[in-house]
C-alpha cells in the first residue's frame, strides 16, 4: 500500500466530528479517495472501454498531445486492436504509485486468450503523459507488438439430415456428393483484395489464409474457420498464447434431393434456381447465378404490382378490363406477349400475364406506391446471404415518366431480382403475407418474419397465382392433384418499347434469344412445403422453359 493511501485511510478513521471549513473539504476530498491523478486514470480507463479516442486524447499532457496527433492516436489502438485481435477491454480500480498510476485491465482476445495485467500511466498534473506502448497491460516501454499466428483445420459442411457437402482442408476442398454441390459449395482462395486481406488479419488469422470466395464457402466462412491460435508479443516479452481451435462441422439447410433436383433442371443453362421453405425460409437449394447475377424479372414482378393494386382497392379479382394486344403510354406500345390479345377480369389479366392490363395499373399505382411495395418485398435491401447481390428497383423520384412506370410495372425497365429474392417473394405469398429471410442455417421452429402484406391479400394472390398453374401461362408447371401456386415470367432483354415509325430488329438469332425466362412458385398451396424461383438466360418464354425446372425442383422438395 503507497504511503498516500495510507494517510487517505487515516485521515478518513481520525477526522473529527467539528472540524473547521477547510478541514471538511479536505476530508471531502479525502472520502472520495481518488486523487487528480486517478481520476485521470479512471477516465481514461472509461474512454479506452468505450473506444472513444477523442476523450481518451483530450486527458493528454500538452506536450503528449503535440507528440501525438488524435489520428495518430486513434491509429495506434486500432492497430493494436488489429494486432491483438481485441474483443473488448475491462479497466479496474487505478492505483496511484509516485508520479505513475497503475490501472489494471483484463483484455479478451480473439486468437490469444486473456491478457491481464496493469497499464503503467506517467500522470503529471492530473493528464496522462501517453506513449505509444500504453495501448497494451504488460508491455514493456518502447516495445511494439508483433504475432505470429496459425489457422486450424477448415470445417466440413454438411446437410440438413448430415450428409457431408464439402470437406478437406482449405487448400484442396472436396465436395463427396459430385457435381451438384459444386453449384452451392463455392470457391476457397486466398483474400482477393486489400480490404479482405485487413478483415482476415484482423480475425487473427495469417493474411494469405484461404478464405471463402463464393457459394457456401464465402456464406458461412467465418464458421468454417474456426478460431486462429499463435503467439502475441511486446518486444521479446510474449503477453498471449493459445493453440487454433477448429470449428466442429457445420449444419445446414440444404437438402440433398432438392439441390441435386435444381441441378437437373438448370441442365446446363446458363441461369438460376433457388428453393426455401415456404414456412421457415430456410435455403433447400441454390444452382448457378441463383443470388449473384440480378436480371430483368419480367412478369413475375406483377405479383408485387397485384399486391400494390390490391392494397390500394385499385382492383378486385373480378375486376373488368379491355381484351387487347398492346397498351399505348407517352405514343408508345408496350404490347404482349407474341401480340396477343389479353384482358377480361383481374384474375384473367394475371392468369395470362396481361402487358396491357398491368403496364397502364402501374401509371394509376404512381411509382411511390410501386417502389414501397417493391421495398416491402426487399428490393433495394441488403441481400440476406453472404456475397448475394441486391435486387433493385429504381427510387420513385427516378422513374421518369408514365412510360417508364408503365414498364417497371411488368418488370422491365430497370428493375432487377435474383432468383433468391423472387422465391422469397414466393415464400411470402405461402406464408400468408410474412417474410422469413432466406438462411442457410437451421432455425429453430418458425421465425417471427416481417409482415409484408396482409394475410387477406396474400390469400387473394395465391388464387391469382393457382390460376397462372391452372389455366393461364404456367400450366407446365402443374403437379395436379397437387395445387401449384405460380407466376411466369418472359423479360425482354432488349428494349420493351416500340415506336411504330421504328423498324423492326433483324431476326437472325436463336429463338428465345431476346428473353429470360422466369417461373416463381410454391406448392402445395393449402400446405405449403417449398418455393421456388427458376431464371433461365435467353431461354424463351417463361411458361415454355423456366416453369417446367420448377416442376422438377417442386416434385423433389414435395
Amino acid at each position: 500500500m503507497t504511503a498516500r493511501r495510507r494517510r487517505q485511510r487515516l485521515v478518513r478513521r481520525g477526522l473529527p466530528a467539528l472540524a473547521g471549513v477547510a478541514l471538511v473539504a479536505v476530508a471531502a476530498t479525502s472520502v472520495l479517495g481518488e486523487s487528480n491523478a486517478e481520476r485521470a486514470a479512471r477516465e481514461f480507463g472509461a474512454a479506452w472501454e468505450a473506444g472513444d479516442y477523442a476523450r481518451l486524447h483530450g486527458l493528454l499532457t500538452p506536450e503528449a498531445k503535440e507528440r501525438t496527433s488524435l489520428r495518430e492516436l486513434v491509429r495506434a489502438y486500432e492497430d493494436a486492436k488489429a494486432t491483438a485481435t481485441i474483443v473488448s477491454v475491462r479497466t479496474g480500480e487505478s492505483e496511484e504509485d509516485g508520479p505513475e498510476v497503475r490501472l489494471p485491465a483484463v483484455v479478451e482476445t480473439r486468437a490469444f486468450g486473456t491478457i491481464r495485467g496493469d497499464v503503467v500511466l506517467p500522470v503529471r498534473d492530473g493528464a496522462i503523459d501517453w506513449r505509444p506502448d500504453l495501448v497494451l497491460p504488460g508491455m514493456p516501454r518502447g516495445s511494439t507488438l508483433t504475432r505470429q499466428t496459425e489457422a486450424p483445420p477448415r470445417a466440413s459442411i454438411l446437410a440438413r439430415d448430415g450428409q457431408v457437402l464439402v470437406e478437406g482442408p482449405a487448400e484442396g476442398r472436396t465436395t463427396p456428393l459430385g457435381e451438384a454441390i459444386t453449384h452451392i459449395a463455392g470457391q476457397v482462395a486466398p483474400a482477393a483484395d486489400e480490404e479482405q486481406r485487413r478483415a482476415l488479419y484482423a480475425r487473427g488469422f495469417p493474411e494469405d489464409t484461404p478464405v471463402g470466395q463464393s457459394g457456401l464457402e464465402r456464406i458461412l466462412d467465418e464458421r468454417l474457420a474456426g478460431t486462429p491460435g499463435g503467439t502475441l508479443r511486446a518486444g521479446s516479452r510474449v503477453l498471449g498464447r493459445a493453440r487454433p481451435r477448429p470449428a466442429p462441422p457445420v449444419r445446414t439447410t440444404i437438402d440433398v434431393a432438392v439441390q441435386q433436383a435444381a441441378v437437373e433442371a438448370l441442365a446446363n443453362r446458363l441461369g438460376g434456381i433457388a428453393a426455401l421453405d415456404a414456412q421457415t425460409g430456410e435455403v433447400r437449394a441454390l444452382a448457378g447465378i441463383a443470388f449473384s447475377a440480378p436480371q430483368p424479372p419480367g412478369s413475375v414482378f406483377k405479383i408485387i404490382t397485384a399486391a400494390a393494386a390490391l392494397e390500394e382497392k385499385l382492383v378486385t379479382p373480378s375486376t373488368e378490363f379491355p381484351v387487347e394486344t398492346h397498351t399505348v403510354i407517352d405514343g408508345v406500345e408496350l404490347e404482349n406477349a407474341n401480340r396477343e390479345a389479353c384482358g377480361g377480369t383481374f384474375a384473367n389479366s394475371f392468369a395470362h400475364s396481361c402487358n396491357s392490363v398491368f403496364a397502364p395499373l402501374g401509371v394509376r399505382l404512381g411509382a411511390q406506391k410501386l417502389v414501397a411495395m417493391a421495398e416491402r418485398f426487399g428490393f433495394n435491401a441488403d441481400p440476406p446471404l453472404a456475397g448475394a447481390a441486391p435486387s433493385t428497383i429504381p427510387a420513385a423520384s427516378e422513374i421518369a415518366s408514365p412510360l417508364e412506370l408503365g414498364a417497371t410495372a411488368i418488370g422491365q425497365g430497370r428493375v432487377l431480382a435474383t432468383p433468391l429474392l423472387m422465391a422469397s417473394v414466393a415464400q411470402t405469398i405461402a406464408s400468408e403475407g410474412i417474410q422469413r429471410p432466406p438462411t442457410v442455417l437451421p432455425v429453430r421452429g418458425t421465425p417471427r418474419g416481417r409482415r409484408v402484406v396482409s394475410r387477406s391479400i396474400a390469400r387473394t394472390l395465391e388464387r391469382l397465382m393457382i390460376g397462372v398453374v391452372e389455366s393461364g401461362t404456367g400450366t407446365r408447371a402443374s403437379l395436379a392433384p397437387v395445387k401449384v401456386a405460380g407466376k411466369t415470367g418472359t423479360a425482354e432483354l432488349e428494349d420493351t418499347t416500340r415506336d411504330e415509325d421504328d423498324p423492326e430488329p433483324a431476326e437472325d438469332r436463336p429463338p428465345g434469344f431476346a428473353t429470360n425466362a422466369w417461373f416463381t412458385a410454391y406448392a402445395p398451396s393449402r400446405d405449403p412445403k417449398l418455393a421456388v424461383a427458376v431464371m433461365l438466360v435467353r431461354s424463351g418464354a417463361g411458361g415454355d422453359t423456366a416453369a417446367p425446372a420448377a416442376r422438377v425442383v417442386l416434385q423433389a422438395g414435395l
